[in-house]
């Protein structure tokens, strides 16, 4: 084998070496925290639901450490559940950007990943302040708390109808084959920032289905996560990945209606 060669072997080594244990990292804290949220009360709330400690402030703390407490939460969260699903576009990055040396291309998909996981954490940004005033709002007004359950399963039942149409498909698409491959792209940093922060745009729009029953299911939940993460990576990794999601979205269509029907005692 070729010197040239045996760099390559271990560049990707690597590479893959690195995000295996940006994942065990970011899975471990999610289970960590995740179970530590699972184990306080949260508050009983009209309707026969549990609001999640997600939303609520830990006594003496102000709401910018709760805020920043939530965006470490979601950050891990984001790593463990979208690093499977992510991998296979950096491969294709790494492949597009050509002969670049191994330690700038080392950088460069660091790079990457960070523009990914930016949009991810910009996300988080918007959804924090919007689940605490929602939060506030239910409690202060009994009869949107006991509106609740029929609204999440109305969510799940309209999230995996989402499974079913072309727009789903289509944004499949460009996520599975981001950047397209074959293509080439320049070696330099803004260009990896930019395919980073194109990446995360995309995946954002295709996950959006996933990642709303997941925030109405249990935004902590690892039981919640664990399912959603097999769910996204399954339509992203499958050889038929169409096919995939729409069976993904018969059983959440099937869920969704479940918790219509026990919603409204049916």
């Amino acid at each position: 084998m070729s010197r040239a060669m045996l760099c390559e072997v271990a560049s990707e080594r690597a590479f893959l070496g690195t995000v295996a244990m940006i994942f065990a990292a970011g899975a471990a804290v999610t289970i960590v925290g995740g179970a530590s949220m699972s184990a306080g009360e949260g508050m009983a709330m009209p309707g026969e639901w549990t609001m999640s400690m997600a939303w609520m402030r830990m006594p003496g703390q102000s709401w910018l450490a709760a805020g920043a407490s939530f965006l470490g939460m979601w950050a891990a969260m984001m790593v463990a559940m979208m690093m499977p699903s992510l991998v296979p576009m950096l491969q294709r990055y790494r492949d597009a950007i050509g002969r670049a040396g191994a330690r700038r291309r080392g950088r460069l998909t660091a790079l990457v990943g960070l523009g990914y996981f930016a949009v991810w954490l910009l996300l988080g940004v918007v959804v924090f302040p919007l689940g605490v005033t929602l939060a506030a709002a239910l409690m202060r007004r009994q009869a949107l708390a006991q509106a609740v359950p029929l609204t999440c399963g109305a969510v799940v039942l309209v999230a995996g109808a989402l499974q079913f149409t072309k727009w789903k498909a289509q944004r499949l698409a460009c996520c599975r084959e981001a950047p397209r491959p074959g293509s080439a792209l320049p070696a330099n940093g803004w260009t990896a920032w930019r395919c980073g922060l194109r990446l995360g745009r995309h995946c954002g729009l295709c996950c959006g289905e996933m990642t709303a029953i997941l925030l109405v299911s249990g935004v902590m939940d690892p039981r919640v996560m664990a399912l959603v993460t097999a769910a996204i990576t399954a339509e992203r990794l499958a050889p038929a990945g169409e096919r995939v999601a729409r069976a993904i979205g018969a059983v959440v269509v099937a869920a969704g209606a479940f918790l219509i029907a026990r919603a409204a005692g049916l």
